[in-house]
């Protein structure tokens, strides 16, 4: 972010950079997330042995990269390679890419609201980034409307885009689980009795980003499946709408089963 661009980096921090100059003896790399340039020595970039330091780093190459030390006076900074693992390059990556995505998302706000850059993450990106995170703030006020940024006192003017901003953006990932239940219902008006059995259920527990459908397969046997943000919340929703249907026939006299598939 803008702001950031003048602080320093802690030792023991993991920093996305971008190798500028390589020499013989080690490496120059931009920092890309605080404008300030680091120096990674050849003894730092690999425990193996070096015979050609090119076959390891090479110019306007992205590397996450550990912070050794800091010289605030001197202005310099030491970084290692060699000291990062495959677990925190993995997830250094991961968290750089997703702020880039909720930079990108707060600079469209910037323009719809007609704010600078700057003035725009002083009222909104700092205020995200304290209580949620950037990104995870767009995506848990598409997720949860717009009292997730109201309620941290964002002006409702600036909150009304946001929210048509991630509406726009982000599209939420979602799984989906699936079962087989056979109902039966032997009255005069069984047929009525299972269509409002189904409609009831999803009515009572479709929420927000899920989705539930009911399709016959082949009479007493129907197909419900269950589309959520998540495994856990999507088997929830599967279990306890099988368990509705069934409840609203047993009620209506009749009897249901359900058997998930994998």
């Amino acid at each position: 972010m803008y702001e950031q661009k003048t602080k320093w980096p802690e030792p023991g921090d993991l920093v996305m950079t971008t190798i500028k100059t390589v020499m013989d003896y080690g490496v120059y790399a931009n920092l890309d997330e605080y404008n300030k340039t680091g120096f990674l020595h050849i003894s730092e970039i690999s425990s193996a042995r070096i015979r050609n330091i090119r076959d390891f780093v090479r110019e306007n190459q992205k590397l996450v990269l550990k912070v050794l030390r800091v010289d605030y006076e001197k202005g310099h900074i030491d970084l290692s390679l060699r000291r990062v693992t495959k677990r925190e390059r993995i997830e250094k990556v991961k968290s750089w890419k997703k702020d880039r995505k909720g930079e990108a998302l707060l600079y469209v706000v910037a323009e719809r609201t007609g704010i600078p850059r700057d003035e725009a993450y002083q009222k909104v990106g700092t205020i995200l980034e304290e209580n949620y995170g950037l990104y995870d703030g767009f995506e848990k006020t598409l997720k949860e409307g717009i009292t997730t940024l109201t309620q941290l006192n964002i002006p409702e003017e600036i909150a009304k885009i946001i929210l048509e901003v991630v509406e726009e953006r982000i599209k939420v990932k979602t799984v989906k689980v699936w079962g087989i239940l056979e109902i039966r219902c032997s009255r005069p008006n069984g047929v009525r009795c299972i269509q409002n059995a189904f409609i009831n259920a999803k009515k009572t527990h479709t929420t927000k980003n899920t989705k539930i459908d009911f399709s016959v397969i082949a009479a007493p046997k129907y197909r419900i499946e269950v589309l959520a943000e998540n495994w856990k919340q999507a088997e929830e929703i599967l279990n306890k709408t099988s368990e509705t249907v069934i409840a609203n026939i047993d009620h209506a006299g009749g009897y249901g089963t359900f058997k998930r598939e994998k």
